[in-house]
């Protein structure tokens, strides 16, 4: 089983009562909505936000996002390490094996992942909705070797890049209650394995050679493994604000062909929004996450590098979004809804060393119809 880390619960039943609770708080008089005729700018969620309405009886939406999100700089705990801390104390975990240093010697420094992903939303009847996301992957990440077996000296510096579709998200949303202004409904879903775990690249080693090796964990594009996603997301509304909260799982059955399965992720997040207008609103979201380190190894990543080692994966983390929405309603792009959200970093507790994350940036695109 994967170890989950510390803290998940109260950190998912925190943030799924905040909306909850302001929507007890006196304001303006609540206003009725059903799914079906919700056409203002912050009917949807931000866009961050997967799987937080549901769609009328015979309804479509169709939806594209992209989304970039830059790393730099190594964390262990809540710790910044520089890379002379790594290569001179940080054990190697592949010690022992030949040609393998008793210490870290390649150092990530940056990351980039740009992901694309399509989706397909179709209201079945007015209180199921059935969904569907897949998506296109690229990595970048670039890294720093130092010289032999010890020292601080660098030899050079080499990227990996891999790019392909990543694993494909099957779901239902099934609304429990959706009369007047608090609305709940349940998120059941699965992850089809169809993103790739055996991509390769050339790197440069400690010893000056270039081979052609697999990649870590962190630069493959799938998970290798059938996942449940579970979950549950509650919607407010009171005159021009707007509430939600959301708590989700990915519980990975089994382990891939390869040996290993990433860790269970526990997500929490909760947002505020408020309408300029019709078509205009603006919105501020906090989210929080929990994942296990990788259970498992493969036996084919190895190496003198913190992303080869599957204790250095996962964590809790927690981030603040803000964000906007823009429904055109008149003429030609009438029903066509534009959406923007970027993401700082408030909280790293990272099962380390790894990379941390700096910022993210989600633009996305939607039609109902």
């Amino acid at each position: 089983m994967n170890r989950l880390v510390p803290g998940t619960i109260f950190a998912i039943a925190s943030l799924s009562l905040l909306a909850p609770c302001a929507a007890a708080h006196p304001g303006a008089a609540p206003t009725a909505q059903h799914p079906k005729h919700n056409h203002t700018a912050s009917g949807h969620a931000p866009i961050g936000v997967m799987g937080d309405h549901l769609h009328g009886q015979g309804e479509w939406m169709v939806s594209y996002r992209f989304m970039r999100m830059e790393m730099a700089g190594s964390r262990d705990g809540t710790d910044t390490l520089s890379a002379d801390n790594i290569v001179t104390s940080v054990p190697n975990r592949f010690f022992g094996a030949p040609m393998q240093p008793p210490t870290l010697r390649v150092v990530p420094e940056e990351m980039t992942m740009d992901m694309h992903m399509v989706g397909l939303m179709y209201g079945l009847t007015d209180r199921v909705t059935l969904t569907a996301m897949t998506s296109f992957v690229t990595k970048d990440m670039d890294h720093v070797t130092f010289q032999g077996p010890a020292g601080t000296t660098e030899l050079g510096s080499f990227t990996t890049e891999t790019s392909g579709f990543g694993d494909t998200t099957l779901g239902a949303l099934i609304g429990v209650d959706m009369d007047g202004a608090h609305r709940w409904h349940l998120n059941l879903g699965i992850s089809l394995p169809t993103g790739s775990i055996d991509e390769t690249g050339t790197i440069l080693t400690p010893m000056n050679t270039r081979p052609t090796v697999r990649l870590p964990y962190a630069m493959q594009l799938g998970s290798g493994t059938i996942d449940l996603k579970p979950g549950v997301t509650y919607l407010g509304r009171a005159g021009d604000w707007s509430w939600g909260a959301q708590a989700l799982g990915t519980i990975r059955l089994d382990e891939n062909d390869e040996g290993y399965a990433l860790g269970d992720r526990f997500e929490g997040t909760a947002w505020l929004a408020y309408d300029f207008s019709r078509s205009l609103s603006v919105s501020t979201r906090l989210k929080a996450v929990s994942q296990g380190q990788i259970d498992g190894i493969d036996p084919l990543i190895a190496g003198p590098v913190q992303t080869a080692d599957p204790d250095n994966y996962g964590g809790e983390t927690a981030e603040l979004l803000f964000g906007a929405n823009y429904l055109f309603t008149d003429g030609p792009l009438a029903k066509n809804r534009l959406a923007i959200e970027a993401g700082l970093p408030l909280h790293r507790d990272l099962n380390g060393p790894q990379l941390e994350t700096d910022w993210t940036l989600t633009l996305g695109w939607q039609r109902a119809f």
